[in-house]
């Protein structure tokens, strides 16, 4: 298996993983964010009666006449047991069943009454008007919500309507989340010398949690072969995604590729011809996807957004998880000179893309205000002012 392969073959291996998770029926209460595994089908006709879509007066069209005697009054939830007799009239508000023998409804504000007796203009309307029949938004065995569509409040709303408390979804994966790295230390404490913060587990949950992803394991652990060896198999049984930062490279300490293979990890591939995030390793192990990412914290961000990010919302069943990304101009020149993908950050104004000082990959400080990465081709070597580039948002 070769090493150092271009971001689209990178892409092309992971896209054809195909790996989505088990489906579990939900509460509707515990649905949101999710996507349907399978349609979902209307157990009922709504309306499921004929109702009135005005406060106003119902009538049947087919008396002559203009003036009508007022004989009953339908509030909404009433169940009206009788048929309307000819000549006459209810008072009827919105939602309101409406009666037999009634198949219009007039406004109220286009009434004139006098005691009982109302009286209208019949020019101005027709039969059936103002009536909701029953069926009219969806009948019994309908496709009300597709397969793949992300439940939102509304589609929450939808499905209540229907009387439907429980639906099938892809759930939220369960992700390990281990940091290596003897040099990590945890916010909070004071730092020694040779020691930086933690900044990659903070960033990556946050990521999983902007995604709805709450089931997170998080391991720290030493720089030691043998622990790095027994994390990993603890992460491979308890979890769906496995994703590691740091020790991927080739240093001496560099522990997590051969701790991998000795945990049976399939590697799908290694290495890619990127800047930031070149030792970037991605394997497989039966349905469970492992991605071992560099330390560097930017490195792991870019990583995240193009390989991890997709991947997740693929098992969630997000039918677009790998849709092409936006494209914008850029705001000026840019030149590289070495044949490398980059991802670089930037900000979106006035529907330009502008790239941010300080895209050195240690560099944090442009993550900060950055709205997302602008992809710049591996054969790219200068791109004019109001050139296409690719645009990945948070």
């Amino acid at each position: 298996m070769k090493e150092f392969i271009t971001v689209t073959e990178a892409k092309t291996i992971l896209k054809s993983q195909r790996i989505k998770g088990k489906t579990a029926v939900l509460p509707l209460s515990e649905s949101l964010g999710k996507f349907t595994s399978s349609a979902v089908l209307a157990p009922m006709d709504v309306p499921s009666f004929d109702n009135s879509g005005m406060d106003g007066y119902a009538i049947a069209w087919d008396e002559t006449g203009e003036g009508r005697e007022v004989t009953e009054v339908i509030q909404a939830g009433a169940n009206p047991d009788f048929v309307l007799g000819k000549g006459k009239a209810v008072r009827i508000f919105t939602g309101a069943p409406v009666p037999q023998g009634a198949d219009t409804v007039i406004p109220q504000e286009h009434i004139t009454r006098t005691d009982n007796m109302i009286f209208f203009d019949s020019a101005v309307f027709f039969r059936g008007a103002n009536v909701r029949r029953r069926g009219v938004q969806c009948k019994v065995g309908w496709e009300v919500v597709p397969l793949g569509t992300k439940i939102s409040p509304g589609t929450i709303g939808l499905l209540a309507s229907l009387g439907i408390t429980e639906v099938e979804v892809f759930p939220s994966p369960k992700v390990s989340l281990i940091l290596t790295g003897d040099e990590i230390i945890d916010l909070g404490n004071p730092l020694q010398p040779g020691q930086i913060y933690n900044a990659n587990g903070p960033a990556l949950i946050a990521y999983l949690e902007l995604m709805g992803i709450a089931d997170c394991q998080i391991y720290k652990v030493k720089d030691e072969e043998s622990e790095v060896t027994r994390i990993v198999s603890e992460a491979l049984v308890n979890s769906d995604f496995v994703l590691l930062t740091g020790g991927i490279s080739v240093g001496d300490f560099d522990f997590v590729k051969g701790s991998l293979e000795k945990n049976g990890v399939e590697q799908l591939f290694y290495k890619l011809k990127q800047r930031p995030g070149k030792p970037l390793f991605v394997g497989r192990k039966s349905e469970k996807l492992v991605f071992a990412l560099p330390g560097n914290p930017a490195s792991v961000l870019s990583c995240f957004i193009q390989y991890v990010k997709p991947s997740l919302l693929e098992w969630m069943g997000n039918p677009d998880a790998w849709t092409e990304p936006q494209l914008f101009p850029i705001e000026k020149d840019f030149d590289k000179k070495v044949p490398l993908t980059f991802f670089l950050k930037a900000k979106v104004q006035e529907g330009k893309i502008h790239l941010l000082p300080g895209q050195e990959s240690f560099n944090l400080l442009p993550f900060g205000v950055a709205d997302g990465l602008v992809e710049i081709p591996q054969d790219a070597e200068h791109l004019e002012e109001g050139s296409s580039v690719a645009f990945y948002p948070w």
